[in-house]
């Protein structure tokens, strides 16, 4: 009895790593470099990256470098189809600037054709959900910019994995198990991933002969070959021969946008995200709230530290499905929104002991998705933080002939329910879940992260910086610490809060007694698998001139320096 009451008493036990420093529940400690580094979800993707750094070439070389692996080796969660976001330290400018690389919804497409169709929610699969895919454009726009090595070199490791193949690692695998039942009903998809007709298992060499020949040319002849040339043209075929709306026009007037970031102080330190279309300022949001309470007098993991961060994203995500949108579309109150007044009177509104069942989104002066998180530095400290993903899966099951990519599913984010914000319009970007972070001090970079996984990614970056700042972890520890998640917020599709208030999802690790006082104060708790994202992270330590990196046990990453 005694040692069973024990289990129940001491939190994260379930955790603990047999390690002789450090915290239970981290699983390695950090890496550390000096002259270069790279935190990617695939070693090949942080070997390729670290490769451009030793061969002289940049961080946002080797950013675009393992971007485009990860697209090779990781097609379930990213790849040329999709959209890409970044945030890029420029050591020589001494400044941060912000890439939105999202892609518009086809011009010929119509709220009429959806309302036609008698739908209220836009499909995930099919040619409906597809939008303009924004990489490709962003890697050019990004090495236009910062670039220093020639892109045919940049891409060369993703092209030779791409033609002669890679192991399949277990994550890859388990997702190509269920292609068939997904996708199997489109045009390519089975004979691409299934060419002997066999699902290929872990450890099975796979081959995308496709992709090679697409990546390769694009580094030859740049992007105009991907959005005008005769790639472009045959994407608009595909498209038209399977009832899509995406076409030629909509991908030959495709541009990405150079932006500011945006940031609020978190008990000194400037936290930067993006402003909409992405969902990046619901996080600083979420931190001005939150910094109205002591957290060096709340225990980490303790029940108050979860109920209040649970009740600051509920009144978050009330506003962030009313207000976030294309600001070409909509006018976003970003300054209001993330201003400390502002948050000051939502934080009235949480009551420390009852959790809430209700709120309504504020007024301020007027769900699942699959992604890639990557961050490198280099030797000159020029940092990048980058995110890029497919949304769903492999994305909308179109894929195109002979091009070796998948379109993305992001179209699904709008909502059709007239006068919203985010409400579907022709040439108008969807609403976007993928958001890069980065952390300043006194003007100086501290911190480049991301966490991978839909409308999670907000909370993953508010518990990181949390971690990190409140609780004194390193960059390691802040990653593998256990997670919050909610679910049942309303949503910029449409969907109002659950009547219950939503559920939390605590990660393995936290003992009942934590559990037992939130079910006390009204909440619903559960536990979900495989919904806390994956987290990279570098912090630069300005004294001693050295990277510390991180990655998490929760995806197939690495973490590695020169």
């Amino acid at each position: 009895m005694k040692k069973l009451l024990l289990l129940l008493v001491l939190p994260f036990l379930g955790q603990a790593q047999d390690r002789t420093y450090g915290k239970l529940w981290a699983t390695r400690s950090q890496v550390m470099a000096q002259n270069g580094m790279a935190a990617t979800s695939h070693p090949l993707s942080t070997q390729a990256a670290l490769d451009v750094l030793k061969a002289g070439g940049n961080a946002i070389d080797a950013a675009i470098a393992a971007n485009a692996m990860e697209g090779v080796v990781e097609p379930h969660v990213n790849g040329i189809g999709g959209d890409l976001f970044a945030i890029v330290w420029d050591a020589k400018s001494k400044k941060l600037y912000g890439l939105n690389g999202s892609g518009r919804s086809p011009k010929s497409l119509t709220l009429a054709e959806f309302k036609k169709r008698g739908l209220t929610h836009i499909p995930s699969l099919g040619p409906l959900p597809v939008s303009v895919p924004g990489a490709v454009d962003a890697w050019f726009e990004l090495h236009k910019k910062f670039g220093s090595m020639p892109m045919n070199k940049v891409l060369n490791a993703a092209v030779s994995y791409a033609r002669n193949g890679f192991p399949v690692h277990g994550e890859f695998a388990s997702a190509l198990a269920r292609v068939e039942a997904n996708y199997g009903k489109f045009p390519n998809v089975a004979q691409h991933y299934y060419p002997t007709g066999k699902v290929p298992v872990e450890g099975d060499i796979f081959k995308n002969p496709n992709l090679a020949n697409t990546l390769e040319k694009i580094g030859r002849e740049g992007r105009d070959a991907f959005y005008k040339g005769d790639m472009a043209r045959t994407m608009d075929a595909f498209m038209k021969k399977n009832g899509g709306f995406l076409s030629y026009e909509d991908l030959a007037t495709h541009t990405s946008t150079w932006i500011d970031p945006v940031s609020v102080n978190y008990r000194g330190y400037d936290v930067w995200e993006l402003p909409p279309n992405g969902q990046g300022i619901a996080a600083l949001q979420m931190l001005n709230i939150l910094e109205g309470y002591d957290f060096s007098k709340i225990k980490v993991g303790s029940a108050e530290h979860v109920h209040l961060f649970t009740e600051a994203k509920k009144l978050v995500f009330e506003d962030r499905a009313k207000y976030y949108a294309d600001p070409e579309f909509a006018k976003i109150p970003v300054k209001s929104l993330i201003s400390e007044e502002y948050a000051a009177e939502r934080r009235k509104l949480i009551n420390p002991n009852r959790a809430s069942k209700h709120f309504d989104a504020g007024n301020p002066a007027l769900k699942d998705g699959d992604t890639i998180y990557l961050t490198v530095a280099d030797k000159d400290g020029n940092m990048v933080s980058l995110i890029q993903s497919n949304y769903r899966g492999f994305g909308s099951g179109m894929m195109p002939d002979g091009l070796g990519f998948m379109f993305q599913d992001r179209g699904e984010l709008y909502s059709l329910t007239e006068g919203e914000n985010n409400t579907y319009a022709p040439g108008k970007r969807p609403f976007h879940t993928i958001i890069p972070a980065f952390m300043t001090k006194d003007g100086q970079p501290i911190m480049s992260f991301g966490v991978m996984g839909g409308a999670f990614q907000p909370m993953g970056h508010v518990q990181i910086v949390m971690n990190v700042v409140d609780f004194g972890m390193n960059v390691q520890e802040a990653g593998d610490f256990p997670r919050i998640n909610h679910e049942g917020s309303s949503e910029p599709t449409g969907e109002k809060m659950e009547p219950t208030g939503g559920m939390i999802s605590l990660e393995y690790g936290y003992p009942y007694e934590v559990i037992r006082e939130l079910l006390q104060k009204g909440h619903q708790v559960g536990y979900l698998n495989g919904i806390y994202g994956g987290y990279q992270c570098i912090k630069w330590d300005p004294i001693r001139k050295v990277y510390f990196g991180a990655t998490e046990s929760r995806k197939d990453g690495q973490a590695a320096g020169y």
